[in-house]
């Protein structure tokens, strides 16, 4: 099988990936542990079951490798899996660049991005003990669309609070979620208590994930048939998304080529985690592949923030991660890319990070929409802001790349489609955007607010 001539490379349905795979097992530094937000003492299985079922708790604490995927779960992920990676021979004609660029489409889904493939599987676990609703936060939508299916499929209500500025940017992804059956409001809302704080604060604010999460584990709490749901940051999140570089590696063992440098963007870190960590052993075992992580400059976690424990919400509902945070009352500029508009990045990607096993860099909003005008002219694909930031640093390795005189293979997360962010590029396409990064003093008088231990 020719790589130079080939441009869809298809996964036979009978490979696709029986387990996941679980990073915890490979890391050179073992997580610190989660603690408890009022003791600040490690948390206990306990502790986490008001929120989430003992399957998800299993998998977020495990240190085996593989992990099972559950038969009826991979029934449904044969609706749209394994998805496809192509060879943009488009953009690299367009680039002028012998390097090889291809992305892995998580767009094919039923809904447009990578998100249901932790969403079914967090359903299915809270369905198996016999939970009959789930509450989430999403910021630009893709991850309460993803989750909205996921419940109709097996059942379940579902309640999501969307952060008000992409709900105001991006009506159609509510109007989806209440296609699927699903509850959507805009956060802060006046239904929670953490809400009604939050606006009586800053009426206008635009809202953060930080506070959508508050108002969603409230809303948990408060009922026996609830749970939460959450669509990155945890480790059950990035395991169940390790399907995606699982199959990358298959894929690129059929046309004999191997990554350079493997790209995904990055906000609370399952899109990256999904297409990086099967690389992790391989990396660890002495293979040259660079695994980078793209941020938004306008919420540089990783690249400008600090590695400690912080609260995944504004509230302090949740528990204390040990992860790279800007602080959790740190308010983003309302970026186009609102899922990556998150104060902290995951506990395994950020202890990854502070390995040297992984990069990270950031990227401004008029050079992302810039590299998916780009992309979208030559591969006739429309991209999601989120993953344009991967685009953005792919196109920029292989221009570095001509300038040096050397070929590489690249390979990114094209994790959805942006059919549902057209008014992000109508933005764009009329001189409207703006870029944007925060002050070291915005910054800084956000970690003040950091948790003491």
């Amino acid at each position: 099988m020719s790589r130079e001539k080939l441009t869809k490379i298809i996964l036979p349905e009978e490979r696709m990936p029986r387990f996941w795979y679980n990073v915890q097992a490979d890391m050179p530094t073992p997580l610190s542990p989660a603690l408890h937000p009022e003791t600040k003492q490690p948390l206990g299985p306990e502790d986490l079951a008001p929120l989430f079922p003992m399957g998800l708790i299993a998998q977020e604490v495990s240190t085996e490798r593989f992990l099972e995927i559950p038969p009826e779960v991979r029934e449904l992920y044969k609706l749209w899996r394994p998805s496809p990676l192509y060879r943009a021979h488009g953009l690299e004609k367009a680039l002028d660049t012998q390097c090889r660029i291809y992305y892995k489409y998580e767009g094919v889904s039923p809904v447009g991005s990578h998100k249901l493939n932790s969403a079914l599987p967090q359903v299915y676990y809270n369905k198996m003990e016999g939970i009959t609703r789930l509450t989430t936060e999403t910021g630009a939508g893709q991850w309460g669309t993803a989750l909205a299916l996921a419940c109709k499929l097996f059942g379940l209500e579902c309640m999501v609070y969307m952060v008000r500025v992409s709900f105001d940017q991006k009506p159609y992804r509510r109007m989806i979620m209440n296609v699927y059956g699903a509850n959507c409001v805009s956060s802060p809302s006046t239904l929670t208590e953490s809400g009604r704080q939050a606006l009586a604060k800053d009426p206008d604010t635009p809202g953060t994930l930080a506070i959508a999460i508050s108002e969603a584990v409230e809303d948990a709490m408060q009922r026996a048939d609830t749970h939460y749901s959450l669509g990155s940051v945890l480790n059950h999140v990035c395991v169940h998304q390790s399907i995606i570089g699982q199959e990358v590696k298959l894929q690129m063992e059929m046309v004999d080529d191997y990554p350079d440098i493997v790209i995904g963007c990055c906000g609370g870190g399952s899109n990256f985690a999904g297409i990086a960590f099967p690389f992790i052993p391989d990396k660890l075992a002495g293979k040259k592949v660079r695994l980078v992580g793209v941020e938004p400059s306008a919420c540089p976690t990783m690249t400008r923030g600090v590695f400690a424990y912080d609260f995944g919400d504004v509230a302090g509902f949740t528990p204390m991660l040990k992860m790279c945070t800007l602080g959790h009352d740190f308010t983003p500029a309302g970026i186009h890319a609102g899922g990556l508009r998150y104060h902290g990045e995951s506990p395994l990607v950020s202890q990854l990070y502070q390995d040297g096993l992984i990069e990270a860099t950031s990227v401004m909003q008029k050079g992302v929409f810039e590299a998916a005008m780009l992309f979208s002219r030559a591969e006739g694909i429309v991209p999601a802001p989120e993953s344009s930031h991967a685009i953005r640093v792919a196109i920029d390795e292989a221009l570095k790349a001509k300038e040096e005189g050397i070929i590489k293979s690249i390979v990114l997360n094209l994790s959805g489609h942006g059919q549902m962010d057209l008014t992000a590029y109508d933005n764009y396409l009329s001189g409207q955007m703006e870029d944007y990064a925060p002050t070291d003093e915005e910054i800084q008088a956000s970690l003040k607010t950091l948790p003491t231990l």
